[in-house]
């Protein structure tokens, strides 16, 4: 058994593939129109063919609710792998990223966390 789609919700499809392409660095894998909405995914460039993120449009009343419900706990609503969280915020950063938590060591694991613009607190986190 292994993982092969995890999703996010958004507020706007358009502007996370955006964020998440022109951004972060993920290349599109999906996009099929389903309605007025779209089965819309992003993979890693480093493994094209594994795990796909889904954009997921938070349309239902109750993703809006747990989306806007968890970020202002500040929960992340999922994380990703770095092979470096300090270089790899400095990064994002330069590309206009806010974070609400910079570079934090927590014994074997550095995370980090920051906004993705629609709607999420997303984690990075290297294992040192």
């Amino acid at each position: 058994m292994r993982i092969n789609l995890s999703s996010v919700f958004v507020e706007d499809q358009e502007k996370a593939l955006a964020f998440y392409t022109d951004v972060l660095g993920f290349v599109k894998k999906n996009d099929v129109p389903v309605g007025e909405h779209r089965w819309l995914t992003v993979v890693s460039p480093e493994n094209p063919d594994g795990a796909q993120l889904l954009l997921e449009p938070n349309a239902h009343p109750a993703a809006a609710a747990f989306q806007q419900a968890i970020s202002a706990d500040g929960i992340p609503a999922t994380s990703f792998d770095v092979a470096d969280c300090q270089a790899e915020a400095a990064r994002l950063a330069e590309r206009g990223v806010v974070f609400t938590q910079q570079p934090l060591s927590m014994g074997p694991v550095t995370a980090a966390v920051f906004e993705d613009t629609v709607g999420n607190l997303i984690q990075i986190a290297s294992h040192d």
